[in-house]
């Protein structure tokens, strides 16, 4: 009973730190973005040992609330970063300065 009860508080405090994410993202708080990615990096060391047994009906609404937030905070960063990307190729003339050249080509394109 307890590893159900140590699984979705563990769930429910990702949650919990996938909102304060979103928010420091919007606020654009550097401090609140690290403490939430250190926080989230603890909590799925903690959700890796978990049984897959012991996800119930609770359990599996908390992962994809979980799922969802972190797929918004992910579109969110992208954002920030391509407005970023977009204001320095502005400020400097030249897209090419800030892309880095891409390692492997794809099949057929040289």
């Amino acid at each position: 009973m307890s590893a159900k009860i140590s699984l979705k508080e563990s769930l429910r405090q990702m949650v919990a730190v996938l909102e304060g994410e979103r928010q420091a993202l919007a606020g654009l708080d550097l401090d609140g973005i690290i403490g939430a990615s250190v926080t989230k990096d603890a909590l799925c060391d903690a959700l890796g040992g978990a049984d897959p047994a012991t996800v119930d009906d609770e359990a599996r609404g908390l992962l994809e609330a979980a799922r969802s937030l972190n797929e918004v905070n992910r579109q969110i960063r992208n954002l920030i970063a391509a407005n970023v990307a977009a204001r320095i190729d502005a400020i400097v003339g030249s897209p090419s300065v800030y892309r880095a050249a891409p390692a492997y080509a794809y099949a057929g394109v040289r």
